[in-house]
């Protein structure tokens, strides 16, 4: 499993380093600009989310009828032609162009369901997380680098570090990532949008995706403002601040995985992050720069309690056949409140007193606890793995039977894969009905 999950680990790292490594220094930088206004800045923060969003969907899609690879290696030249362009922009207009087109490259939905491919159903959840966990890593990593380099040569040099990584990824995928299987599932009907937007779980995993990646954006407009404008840091410090929140995010994420995954415990992980958020809210609210910095902290912690689990999550609640289609809608739901965090962010960080804004993140926040605590931790679900050769002619009759949840497959390595629930039917009583 590892073999296959390093290479996709590297590309989701280099990917998602290249969107979070410019948010700790870009809504100041912008500030700047010729012409910049509050609109654009939040325009430049979040514009690229925006494509994301509108992408997410279709790439997920292209990735279930042409294939993952091909998916992703045009994604990725999109997003490094992109980051050229934001490289070799001298005007605030340009410099958007590049986020958008940077935006539009939407294949991290693409990647987790390939991992899901490549990985075997009792390790997905696992192979979920560590690439959870490599976005976390990649974002821990973004926000210590950005300051210190932008600080010391300018934030041309971000992008143009972006593009070559994006470049790397691109090889990584054609030369270091395997084929998936071939599969063939039992679905005869195509996956219905609609449905699946409304499933009940899955839309309360949409809407997370959608907060949690909302106030993160409007977090790293507020953070950079008053540090500076209001604390009198320069922004070459920056770094002081992200660095201690990127440690103890990074040793926040193993409990909340292990909790998460091991334990079957993922909503109450969940509710435990947006505790952490509305904490952090409260502390920067006490305009005090001690408490603000504990409160910077506290975003970190919650932030990377939800990161490594979200994605899985997912990957669980949707059908073999909609994998991609619901890993897309879920992350083109989280790029939607990245655009929304960074207009919000820009617009209100003027205006309103962040006292006043607590209020609010508060009240969402206890809205949001209200909304996970009502959907079900996942249940203990095994796969069992069969040889076809070795199946009765008529083993499609015994599907029916009680906690079987689907089937689908594996023309690849000639295998049935059956997945069932644990808590009410033995392994031996699916295998006793199927194999001769």
């Amino acid at each position: 499993m590892f073999k296959t999950l390093v290479p996709l680990g590297f590309v989701l790292m280099f990917r998602f380093f290249g969107l979070f490594v410019v948010l700790p220094v870009l809504s100041y930088y912008s500030l700047g600009l010729e012409g910049a206004t509050p609109l654009l800045v939040g325009l430049l923060m979040s514009g690229y989310a925006l494509t994301q969003m509108i992408f997410q969907a279709p790439f997920g899609r292209l990735s279930d009828v042409i294939g993952r690879k091909k998916t992703l290696v045009f994604g990725l030249i999109i997003f490094t032609a992109g980051s050229i362009v934001c490289y070799l922009s001298e005007d605030v207009y340009t410099l958007l162009a590049g986020r958008f087109l940077q935006g539009a490259g939407a294949i991290g939905a693409v990647i987790m369901a390939m991992a899901g491919d490549l990985v075997k159903e009792e390790d997905r959840a696992k192979a979920m997380a560590i690439l959870g966990g490599s976005i976390a890593i990649s974002f821990s990593l973004a926000m210590v680098i950005g300051p210190i380099v932008s600080a010391s040569y300018g934030i041309e040099l971000l992008f143009l570090i972006t593009s070559i990584l994006s470049t790397l990824a691109i090889f990584i995928i054609l030369f270091k990532v395997p084929n998936p299987p071939k599969i063939k599932h039992t679905y005869n009907n195509k996956p219905k949008i609609f449905d699946i937007l409304f499933e009940h779980s899955l839309f309360t995993m949409n809407i997370t995706n959608f907060l949690q990646k909302g106030i993160m954006t409007f977090t790293f407009v507020v953070i950079p403002i008053y540090m500076i404008n209001e604390f009198s840091w320069d922004k070459s410090d920056l770094f002081k601040v992200y660095v201690p929140g990127v440690i103890l995010g990074f040793l926040a994420m193993g409990p909340a995985a292990i909790f998460a995954e091991k334990k079957l415990k993922a909503k109450q992980v969940l509710i435990v992050g947006v505790i952490f958020f509305i904490l952090s809210f409260y502390f920067m609210s006490l305009n005090d720069e001690i408490f603000f910095i504990t409160g910077v902290l506290l975003f970190f912690i919650g932030f990377n309690v939800h990161e490594p689990i979200m994605q899985s999550l997912v990957s669980k609640l949707a059908k073999i056949h909609e994998k991609g289609i619901s890993l897309g809608i879920s992350n083109a739901f989280g790029y939607f409140g990245t655009f929304i965090g960074g207009m919000l962010g820009a617009s209100t960080v003027h205006n309103f007193a962040l006292s006043e804004i607590l209020i609010f993140i508060a009240v969402i926040g206890i809205m949001w606890i209200i909304s996970i605590s009502l959907i079900k931790n996942p249940g203990k679900n095994k796969n069992l793995y069969l040889d076809i050769n070795t199946l009765q002619s008529n083993y499609t009759s015994s599907m029916d039977k009680e906690g079987i949840i689907e089937w689908y497959i594996n023309e690849t390595e000639n295998t049935l894969i059956v997945k069932y629930n644990e808590d009410i039917v033995s392994s031996d009583d699916v295998k006793s009905s199927l194999v001769v």
